[in-house]
């Protein structure tokens, strides 16, 4: 089983040695990982992966050998008996049953609801429409259905109506050495180009070289000029997690080609939506996080400021103080964007979401009125409109 694993290691990139191998079935023997698949996790990917850039590429081929595997790091944060949430049946509804169900009646009482179930309940419930539990209407729980509610201990979203997600969640950074499926992405990004002299002059101009020497009968006359710099600057904003899962792949691409292209790009991780903070790297977002203030004020209005999203939420995200599904904000999310706009005017936000959705997305129309209408498809005809905005 092991062998098999070290050789779809090394098919994906990372080429682990057979020394590294060997230290881990030494490790094994020892009992250093006992009977635990997140120990063995953490064994295997200290022994095998010599840097942490490459976790994620380990995360993707250990999930393919080993089938599913549970990931170690989501944990049920609100408190909350697991047995409570234990999916034992599904619940299923007509569209005249959904209809029927109202949700509470806006973000306060909805809170407030759930204050006063953690308070009273003591056991688990199923199927019913008012505890906190599973395959029911009720607004919080797990695998049920309401229009409104508050996710927890659920694996994952189905039917993306959250307004609070009371689960711990690890979003993984996208992969700026991915392989492109298509050159147009780099080609479209290419548009956005400007290139400047700028600096010391450093770098050989081989024409101007060969033709003063010529002109000099033939005594070397060696001519400079500055290096050639990318001149557009360039901050990049990427949602990740839940339902941007749908869209890794094209974010990769896009991403990449970014990485590629630009000299100077700035980029940063969020979920959902804007607020006071943003953070560089998903696997240490909880404690090294980077204000918008801080943003603001390290990088200059001429940057161009992207950001990518599917803009799919709960619209109290958007316009309610605490409305972030993973943390109590102070202010809306709407206020925290608009400050970056005025930061950096030239601003688009590109939505990987098919355009003929956006309509009947309430939060997508909040986005798309916060930013002017700058919102684009994440499409290579997307892209060309959307540079053209930054222009």
């Amino acid at each position: 089983m092991l062998i098999r694993f070290f050789f779809m290691l090394r098919e994906g990139g990372l080429r682990p040695s057979i020394t590294e191998l060997l230290t881990l079935l030494r490790s094994l023997q020892a009992g250093i990982a006992g009977h635990s698949v997140d120990d063995f996790y953490y064994l295997s990917r200290a022994c095998l992966v010599k840097d942490e850039t490459r976790f994620d590429r380990f995360d993707r081929v250990f999930a393919a050998h080993f089938h599913g595997i549970e990931d170690a790091f989501n944990a049920l944060v609100a408190e909350v008996p697991d047995e409570w949430l234990t999916r034992q049946a599904e619940l299923l509804l007509t569209e005249e049953e959904r209809a029927r169900i109202e949700a509470l009646g806006g973000f306060d009482k909805l809170m407030e609801a759930l204050r006063e179930r953690l308070e009273e309940q003591d056991e688990r419930h199923e199927g019913g429409s008012k505890w906190i539990g599973t395959a029911g209407t009720s607004p919080f729980g797990a695998y049920g259905y309401n229009p409104e509610g508050v996710r927890l201990g659920q694996g994952a979203s189905r039917h993306r109506r959250g307004v609070k997600v009371w689960d711990r969640r690890e979003y993984r950074n996208l992969d700026d050495l991915v392989e492109l499926g298509t050159r147009n992405i780099k080609i479209a990004l290419r548009q956005l180009r400007r290139f400047a002299r700028e600096g010391a002059a450093d770098e050989l101009d081989l024409d101007d070289t060969i033709d003063k020497t010529a002109r000099n009968a033939g005594l070397l006359d060696i001519r400079m000029v500055p290096e050639r710099h990318n001149a557009i600057k360039v901050l990049l904003c990427l949602d990740v997690g839940g339902s941007m899962d749908d869209h890794v792949r094209i974010c990769e691409e896009m991403f990449s080609a970014a990485r590629s292209e630009f000299k100077y790009l700035e980029y940063f991780y969020f979920h959902n939506f804007i607020y006071e903070s943003l953070w560089r790297d998903n696997r240490r977002r909880h404690t090294e996080r980077i204000g918008v203030s801080e943003i603001t004020h390290k990088y200059g209005s001429d940057y161009k400021l992207v950001f990518v999203g599917d803009a799919t939420m709960s619209p109290y995200e958007i316009v309610y103080a605490g409305g972030s599904v993973e943390h109590w904000n102070e202010e809306p999310g709407a206020v925290w964007i608009k400050r970056l706009l005025r930061s950096y005017p030239k601003a688009i936000w590109l939505n990987p979401e098919p355009e003929q959705r956006w309509e009947y997305t309430p939060s997508i129309k909040l986005t798309r009125e916060i930013m002017d209408d700058r919102m684009y498809p994440l499409t290579i005809s997307g892209l060309d409109q959307g540079i053209r905005a930054l222009h």
